[in-house]
């Protein structure tokens, strides 16, 4: 049994629902909203390349949710339940220097992409957010797009809307997400456990697009394609209900 079962049964579901109501925050408490921090590390001097770090981002996320300590009995099973019971809300922050540096003492995974790092921490509630990571700014994460060419064969690859704009903040969030579905849907994900979790992060045309959407059948999607969407609630950026990230397998 894997903790991210409950993200797997309710995925078509949550892709079905209307778009207003994936923003209805109505009844939620505001004490006990919980949230992933993903912190990027972004040095003024020598800043990442923007498709590296997304990759990392992506590979942190899922890393946290298949980590050992996650496994029921771990230290970080309860917290990471609670989570993915919930609406699964990740925020990505930016850090550089000696912030960076304290936010590897928390709990959680750091991975490298091509010299570009990030770490997803275990998430908490976000009123009990910890100083080195509240202290770290939300905006300012934009990076120049890259263009990196045809992704590797063997390795999941996550499709960017093309049709919308958002920050390298905002992406990071997504493609944790889509990660973390992937892992959920994906009956074998040893050999991809075992690599680190790799995977692209690409923008594809309309068309291609267009074509790789799962449409009005989730479950045919996986089944015959291999691919999942992230569909986001809305709170920043971008409408209720838009489909930000395409995730398929290799």
């Amino acid at each position: 049994m894997s903790i991210l079962d409950p993200l797997a049964a309710r995925y078509a579901e949550w892709l079905r629902l209307p778009a207003a109501e994936t923003a209805d925050t109505a009844a939620e408490d505001p004490g006990t909203v919980r949230a992933m921090p993903v912190v990027l590390r972004i040095e003024r001097a020598e800043p990442p390349r923007r498709t590296a770090l997304l990759e990392a981002a992506a590979s942190a996320a899922v890393a946290v949710c298949l980590d050992p300590r996650a496994d029921e009995g771990g230290e970080w099973h309860d917290d990471l339940a609670a989570w993915i019971d919930a609406r699964i809300r990740k925020v990505a922050r930016r850090a550089r220097g000696a912030h960076w540096a304290a936010v590897q003492a928390l709990p959680g995974v750091t991975v490298t992409v091509d010299g570009a790092q990030a770490r997803a921490l275990v998430p908490g509630r976000v009123v009990e957010t910890p100083k080195e990571v509240s202290r770290l700014q939300i905006s300012g994460s934009e990076l120049p797009f890259d263009e990196p060419g045809p992704p590797p064969p063997g390795v999941p690859v996550l499709w960017l809307n093309p049709g919308i704009e958002i920050t390298a903040g905002k992406a990071a969030a997504q493609v944790g997400h889509a990660t973390m579905l992937l892992a959920a849907l994906w009956p074998d994900t040893g050999k991809w456990a075992a690599d680190g979790f790799p995977v692209a992060v690409r923008t594809p045309s309309r068309d291609r697009w267009a074509a790789l959407r799962p449409g009005d059948d989730p479950e045919q999607a996986w089944r015959t394609r291999g691919v999942v969407a992230v569909r986001d609630a809305g709170f920043t950026e971008i409408a209720p209900g838009t489909v930000t990230v395409l995730a398929q397998l290799p």
